[in-house]
This record gives structure tokens, C-alpha cells and sequence, in this order.
């Protein structure tokens, strides 16, 4: 049979004009070569059809057509008395991918990263992707700092037009950094400037946080903290010449050098404002921390020009410019600033937009907002927004965005956007220690009901010390002004035979409500009014004190409590508290209509105070004082208790304080003195999470009885470690705790913690 080759690949890929053949009548079309490639899907790609008139253009259309289907390595058209031939040769497809010697990698995850790219089993084989796949693979080992890797690839021919891939991967060893020189360092000691850096030769925690590994991103970083070291100390003229990073030939080891020129020190000879001052030059030269005589520093300079551009943008000026041309004089070393400062147009805010609250209803988060719509811009009011916003505690993360208005020049619309965290939870307290072993409690909390705001809290206890069963409804926003109402009813039965405090048993229930009310931006005052119903029960185990005051007062007590508070809370978040406070005053007074007549009121003040880009130090004092009146005592079931989590960690729960002598147990006391220093910091490796926090802490405290002398010698101090991590779970906290003046009576209670689990 006659057989016309009429065009091919290297017709598709040079085709001319000139035509191969006559055109002619397609009678008929048939497939031959193919496989796994159905004809319908060859017949889609043809430009001609049954009947139609095949021409050479139409020829070359057909071949180019074909092979952009990736699944043909050849492609031939052929006529044999009017039919046209199509013979095709189909790529091969990929049996299976194979990872050998895979350690730092999890292979399936590999998979699914080269499915992305075209590269998987059952597809075709394209060896240009293989390639690719194999540089890829070579480019993460490299960068975890794996410079030896060798990674071979292997392409096993199988039957019906199959191939199998292996990836034969041998990793090495992780090349380390072995030295760090600064050249050029005069003014500081170069061990001082390479303690700045991230990256570091390896050390003690360098197994885990990998800093000890060579990374092009870190060392930009350390250069960078390097700069500001030298320019924040008047180096204006300081520059890093070039950086050089080496690897030993066994590529094991890593050798970075940064060659810097220093210059000399500047000191500041004046600071002047120009421009459109648009406030008083008086008012303005208070934000400027750079002063006539001081040594030059670009912090404080940045500092100046951030507060400016702030208090320009409390008026309105959103988009103000405020930049500092500097004057060298090289002989005197001296540099005089000019601000010049440029407010632009006014602007105001056209939309408050609020994205990402997928559960939280929009007014819960619009009635925090202090930047109303349609009004003059206030950079003030929209970070008191956010820090309200966040305040909540409903969300992981709070941002806001004031992009312009696309088509103005004086409209910008501010974005919140939140992420929502689960704000339900099962909360388990835990503890452990030498007399209880493992102690348990828990409670069900909504403090988001159904995204209205609204908290809702059921606590069960079920440990041997107490039972409880309580319900708390609390609606922050009862008016709209902001006065919140909340309602507690409880049912309690305490017995604490195997605690170290003066043993006794009482049962109570009783119920109550309660409001609060905003007098200010950040203050609120609450007052309550409750009623409650105790029986006790001691016996000849119980203290001498116990005894008598059930024996005075009688077993059942009623108390017609009211209760009055003021708490000024400026902290920025409550997840993650880096600055701001927390100050409280509470009191609770026995009214007449109980039997009951005592007072408590407890002063709280608590400061975050941020010291570095990460680091926060936490003060805490507490000081309370009960007494009882009207002729009546303090009943011992109100003593304030010292020790364990939430005032001296290391000292076993309760365990501060007036001892009976009968006894040996704790009987609490009318006074308590509580404080703590924190010093708080990332987990180290965890780079920008804010999920982990350490903490260092020490901790003070005493109780004293009444008609004791509060002294200072009597205060027991601890030491020790803190974790806190939201996780997936929820909250868990640990401190292990070290007393350090422990006393002969003193109990010891190293490690506590509290655990939950969030819905």
C-alpha cells in the first residue's frame, strides 16, 4: 500500500509555506499507537472532520496541536487513498516515585508537593519536571544547612510504557557554623557584636532552635541589628563593606565574615522643625528625644518621627509626612536635624469594614470601637479600637488597616479584620503534692454565647476538698451605653480534712446579682447584691478557733452580702499582655438581715512593663484586709490563704500563715501581702509564635492572723519557671517552684499546673 507522509515534527516545528501534498477529501480518520489515550480525545484536537478538505496548513495545525498535549513523544500524519493516518507514540507514564535514604522529610508529603508541579504517579512522564523535582529536593536540604547532600535519580524503564522514578537521596551530616568574625571592629569588642546575632557557633540550646545552622534570612537580619547597634550609638558613617560566607571542603563546617567600616561618633549640635507645623512648634519639640549635645542615636530619631506622625494623625492628617534631613560636619563631628514635616490633606474615615468573624455578631465588635464612620480620622481612637477589640479575649489575632478610598484624596476606610479563637472551654485544675496526690476540678465556660458577647459559665467540682455546682450568666452590654448585669447561683460543700489549713466541713448555696458601669475610657466600678446560707461542721480534729466561733455564732450562718469594685484595665491584649495594667480595688460588706457581720476589701495593682522587642517584665502586689464588726468576728471560712498558684508558687496550696498549735494545720488570717516579678520571653525556637510563654519568676507572700504584727521577715519568697501555652487544647500553665527561706512548718508544692480543653 502507497503511504504519503504529508507532515511530522519537524513539519510542525518548521513548517514553511509551501505546501507537502495536494489538498484533498478526508473520507475517513484512524488512530493507530495509542494506549491509554482514548480516540474521542485525538479527534477533539484535529481540525478537520469527515468530509472536509485536509490542506497542509491545516497538516502542521494538527502535529503542533498534538504535541501541546504533553502526551505524545511522536507525532505522524500519513493518507492512504483518502484516509487520514494519525500514528502517534505515547509518552510514557509514571508507574510509581520511589524516595530513598528520605530522613529530613516526610515522603508522602513530598508527593503531594510534586503532584503540585504535574509530577505524580498514573500521569506522564515528563522528564524536564523530573529535573526540576530533583533540583527542589537538593534546594531544601540545602536550606537546613544539609551542603553535602547527594540526590541521584534513577528512571527504571517497565512494561506497557511504564517508569518507575527513584530519588536516591544521601543527606550527610548539617553543616554547622564553626566561626563568626566581625573585620573592622574597633570601638566594641567583636565577642560583644556577635552576641548581637541570632546566628551563633553551636552552644547549649543550639540542638533546638537551629540557630547554629547557616541562614542567608537570619544573617540579614543580624547585619541589620548590627547596623542599629553602631547608628544608635552616633556611627553615622558606620557601613558594612561586604559579607563573605564560606564552606569548609568537606561541607561540614561554615565560616561567616562581615567586613564593616566605623567612622567616628556623631554627636547632635541641633534640631529644628520646618514645614507646615500645623500644631505649635512647642507643643511639637516635646516629641523630639533627640537633644543639642547628645550622642546621636537613630532610634531615638526614628521615635521622633513616629510620635509626630502619630499626634498629626490624632488630628486627622492620616497620611502625614515628617522626614529629618541631617547636617554633617565632618571636622567637628557634629550633625544638626531639620524635621520637615508635611501633614497633607485631612482626611476622615468613610466605612468601618469588619472581616474574619465568622461567629461573633458585628455589633459585639463595633461597640468596642472608639473611630466612629464618617468622622475626622484619630490615630488614637483606632488603636484604642484594636486594643479593645483585642481586649475581648474572643480572638487570636486583631488587625486594622486604614486603606484610602480609592478615587479621594482625603477618605480612607478602616478595616478590622479578626480571627476568631474558640471561646467555650472545659477547664481542669491540677495539682500535685505529697498529702492529695493529683487533685481535679473543673467548669464549662462560654464567654462568646452564640457570638452575642455574652458569658455563661457551669462549674462542676468533684475533688475530695470540694463539690461544687454553679451557673453564671453575665451580658457585658445590658444597656447600650455599656452597663453590663450578671447573675451567680451556687451550691458548694467544702471539707478540708486533707488540706494543710485548720480542718472543717460547711455546706452553703445561695445566689445573686450584679453590675457594672464604665466611668471612663478604661474604668469601670461594679456592685452587688447577694444572699447565702451556710452550715458548718467541726469536730475534735478541727482548731481550737474553729471550734469556739461555731460554739459563739452557731453552726448556721446567713449572709445578705453587698459587694462594690473599681478596676482600671489598660492592658493591650489579654492573650499575649506585653504593656499596659490592671488595677482593682474590691470590697464585701455582711449587711444587716444575715447573721453575719464582716468586711473584705482587697487592693490589686498589676503592670506589664515591655522591655525589649520580646521581652516583658510583670509586677504584681496584692494586699488584703477582713476584719468583722459590730461586736461580731471575722468568720473563719473568710480568712485570706497564701501559697500555691496565684500568689507564692513552691509552697503547697493555702499553706502560709498563722499555724494551730494544737493541730499543726493553717487557720488563715485577716491580712494577706502578695507580690511577683515576672520576667517573660518567647519560647526559645519558636521565632514570632505567640502561643508559648517563659516566664522567670519570684514570688513573695505572707498571711497574718489578727493581733499579729505584719513584718517583712515574715514573708516567704519562691523562685522558679513559668509555661504558659494556648494550645490546641486550650490553656495549660505549669510553674515548677523553689521556696527560699522554707521554714520547719513550711509545705512544698514544686510543681503545679492548670490544664484545659477547648470546643
Amino acid at each position: 500500500m502507497n503511504k504519503n507522509l504529508i507532515a511530522g515534527l519537524v513539519a510542525a516545528l518548521f513548517a514553511t509555506s509551501a505546501s507537502a501534498f495536494d489538498p484533498f477529501v478526508v473520507k475517513d480518520i484512524r488512530i493507530e499507537g495509542i494506549q491509554r489515550t482514548e480516540a474521542g480525545t485525538v479527534f477533539s484536537y484535529l481540525p478537520v472532520k469527515v468530509g472536509e478538505t485536509m490542506t497542509d496548513d491545516k497538516a502542521t495545525q494538527a502535529v503542533k496541536t498534538l504535541f501541546a498535549t504533553g502526551f505524545f513523544k511522536d507525532v505522524r500524519l500519513e493518507i492512504e487513498g483518502g484516509v487520514l493516518v494519525v500514528v502517534l507514540e505515547e509518552r510514557p507514564a509514571v508507574a510509581s516515585l520511589e524516595f530513598t535514604g528520605l530522613k529530613q522529610f516526610d515522603k508522602e508529603q513530598i508527593k503531594k508537593g510534586l503532584v503540585e508541579v504535574g509530577l505524580a504517579e498514573s500521569r506522564i512522564f515528563d522528564r524536564s519536571l523530573v529535573d526540576k523535582a530533583e533540583q527542589e529536593l537538593k534546594r531544601q536540604y540545602l536550606s537546613r544547612g544539609y551542603y553535602g547532600v547527594i540526590v541521584t535519580t534513577t528512571i527504571t524503564p517497565l512494561e506497557r510504557n511504564r517508569v518507575g522514578i527513584n530519588f536516591a537521596v544521601v543527606e550527610g551530616e548539617v553543616a554547622k557554623i564553626k566561626q563568626i568574625n566581625i573585620v573592622g571592629a574597633q570601638a566594641f569588642k567583636e565577642k560583644d557584636l556577635t552576641a548581637l546575632f541570632v546566628l551563633r557557633t553551636p552552644g547549649l540550646l543550639t540542638w533546638y532552635t537551629k540557630n547554629d545552622q547557616y541562614s542567608k534570612q537570619k544573617l540579614a537580619g543580624d547585619l541589620e541589628t548590627l547596623r542599629s547597634y553602631y547608628l544608635n550609638r552616633g556611627y553615622l558613617e558606620f557601613n558594612i563593606e561586604s559579607t563573605q560566607v564560606s564552606i569548609s571542603p568537606d561541607k561540614q563546617d561554615i565560616y561567616i565574615t562581615a567586613n564593616i567600616s566605623e567612622g567616628e561618633p556623631y554627636s547632635v549640635s541641633s534640631v529644628k522643625l520646618a514645614g507646615d507645623l500645623l500644631l505649635s512648634e512647642e507643643e511639637l519639640l516635646k516629641f523630639v528625644q533627640l537633644k543639642s549635645g547628645e550622642t546621636f542615636s537613630r532610634e531615638k530619631l526614628t521615635e521622633t518621627t513616629k510620635k509626630i506622625s502619630e499626634r498629626l494623625g490624632n488630628e486627622g492628617f492620616a497620611f502625614a509626612n515628617v522626614n529629618a534631613a541631617p547636617e554633617l560636619d565632618k571636622e567637628k563631628r557634629l550633625v544638626a536635624f531639620t524635621i520637615f514635616i508635611d501633614p497633607g490633606r485631612r482626611v476622615y474615615v468613610k466605612n468601618i469594614n469588619v472581616t474574619g468573624n465568622s461567629r461573633s455578631r458585628d455589633e459585639v465588635i463595633r461597640r468596642e470601637l472608639r473611630q466612629m464612620e464618617s468622622s475626622w480620622y484619630d490615630g488614637d481612637k483606632i488603636n484604642k479600637s484594636r486594643t479593645r477589640v483585642d481586649r475581648l479575649g474572643y480572638f487570636e489575632e486583631v488587625t486594622v488597616e486604614t486603606p484610602a478610598v480609592p478615587g479621594t484624596t482625603d477618605q480612607v476606610d478602616l478595616n478590622v479584620n479578626v480571627k476568631e479563637k474558640p471561646t467555650g472551654n472545659v477547664m481542669l485544675g491540677a495539682g500535685l503534692s505529697s498529702t492529695e496526690g493529683l487533685v481535679l476540678s473543673g467548669s464549662l465556660q462560654q464567654q462568646n454565647l452564640f457570638g452575642s458577647g455574652k458569658h455563661v459559665g457551669v462549674a462542676l467540682n468533684t475533688s475530695k476538698v470540694n463539690t461544687v455546682q454553679s451557673f453564671s450568666y453575665t451580658d457585658p452590654y445590658y444597656t447600650v451605653d455599656g452597663i453590663g448585669r450578671g447573675f451567680d447561683l451556687y451550691r458548694r460543700k467544702t471539707d478540708t480534712s486533707s488540706l494543710a489549713v485548720g480542718s472543717y466541713g460547711s455546706k452553703s448555696f445561695g445566689g445573686g446579682v450584679r453590675y457594672s458601669v464604665p466611668i471612663a475610657e478604661d474604668d469601670n466600678v461594679s456592685f452587688g447584691l447577694s444572699g447565702d446560707a451556710t452550715t458548718l461542721s467541726v469536730d475534735s480534729n478541727s482548731p481550737l478557733q474553729f471550734q469556739d466561733y461555731v460554739r459563739n455564732f452557731g453552726a448556721s450562718n446567713t449572709t445578705l452580702l453587698g459587694t462594690a469594685g473599681w478596676a482600671k484595665e489598660t492592658i493591650d491584649s489579654r492573650l499575649y499582655p506585653t504593656r499596659g495594667g490592671v488595677s482593682r480595688i474590691v470590697g464585701e460588706l455582711g449587711l444587716p438581715g444575715g447573721t453575719l457581720r464582716y468586711y473584705r476589701a482587697t487592693v490589686q495593682r498589676q503592670q506589664f512593663f515591655p522591655l525589649f522587642t520580646d521581652y516583658t517584665l510583670l509586677l504584681n502586689g496584692e494586699f488584703g484586709l477582713a476584719n468583722g464588726y459590730s461586736g461580731k468576728t471575722l468568720p473563719f471560712f473568710k480568712n485570706y490563704y497564701a501559697g500555691g498558684i496565684g500568689s507564692v508558687r513552691g509552697f503547697d496550696s493555702s499553706s502560709l500563715g498563722p499555724i494551730d498549735p494544737a493541730t499543726g494545720t493553717r487557720l488563715g488570717g485577716t491580712r494577706r501581702l502578695v507580690g511577683n516579678a515576672e520576667f517573660l520571653l518567647p519560647m526559645p525556637g519558636m521565632g514570632l509564635d505567640k502561643s508559648v510563654r517563659l516566664g522567670v519568676f519570684l514570688d513573695a507572700g505572707q498571711v497574718w492572723g489578727k493581733g499579729e504584727k505584719m513584718s517583712v521577715k515574715d514573708l516567704r519568697y519562691s523562685t522558679g519557671l513559668s509555661v504558659v501555652w494556648s494550645s490546641p487544647m486550650g490553656p495549660l500553665k505549669f510553674s515548677l517552684g523553689n521556696p527560699l527561706n522554707k521554714k520547719i512548718d513550711d509545705k512544698v508544692q514544686r510543681l503545679q499546673f492548670q490544664m484545659g480543653t477547648t470546643f
